[in-house]
């Protein structure tokens, strides 16, 4: 075996379409409420507006390259959510299981094939079996996409990077409740993936 070599390692490695997964992370029902437009409008305009419509574009265009579409949502294992973690028992998060706040947006919507792990923590490598699952996929790429930026987005992607997978964040496809924090974010996780547009991310895999 030849001798590890870090500077063959490039963070900006090409993106082979079935080496590549794109994640959706909470893009559902329950983060898209009439609360949520009344109390948070600048959410909710980043959300209807440039996010879903994104996120949309960034499903399509890897799905028809053959890239691999993940969904996560939050939904408890339970009616009454006594499985979730501490944290979501503490913040009050608990959408039941089966509810409709549990659902995927219609906007972005998984195709009857898609895989959807339902997740009662903000870290979706930490209470669903994504690992195990992108691992049997043969995924070694991972572009995250969804909400909030700097909570669920951000875990997914430190985490991943973690776990040895090549991270990508898909910016423009991802929203929390001001633009400040959206940018913070993308700051401070930036050091553990790529952050790229959609059209960025999709013009890479067509490259791939």
């Amino acid at each position: 075996m030849p001798p590890f070599d870090p500077l063959q390692l490039r963070r900006d490695k090409p993106l082979l379409p079935g080496a590549t997964a794109v994640l959706i992370v909470d893009a559902q029902c329950g983060e898209a409420t009439e609360a949520h437009r009344t109390d948070h409008p600048e959410y909710w305009a980043a959300l209807q507006g440039r996010a879903l419509p994104a996120m949309r574009q960034l499903i399509d265009g890897a799905r028809a390259v053959g890239a691999e579409i993940v969904y996560t949502v939050i939904e408890s294992l339970t009616r009454d959510g006594r499985d979730r973690s501490l944290d979501h028992k503490l913040s009050g998060i608990h959408f039941a299981r089966g509810s409709a706040e549990a659902q995927v947006l219609p906007e972005v919507a998984p195709a009857e094939d898609d895989i959807v792990l339902p997740k009662t923590s903000s870290g979706v490598f930490n209470s669903t079996s994504l690992d195990y699952v992108l691992r049997n996929l043969g995924v070694e790429n991972v572009v995250v996409a969804g909400l909030l930026t700097d909570q669920c987005v951000d875990m997914a992607v430190r985490d991943g990077a973690d776990r040895g997978y090549y991270m990508i964040c898909a910016e423009n496809a991802c929203a929390t409740y001001t633009a400040e924090r959206h940018a913070t974010a993308l700051k401070a996780f930036g050091g553990y993936c790529r952050v790229m547009t959609v059209d960025e991310t999709l013009a890479a895999l067509a490259a791939g």
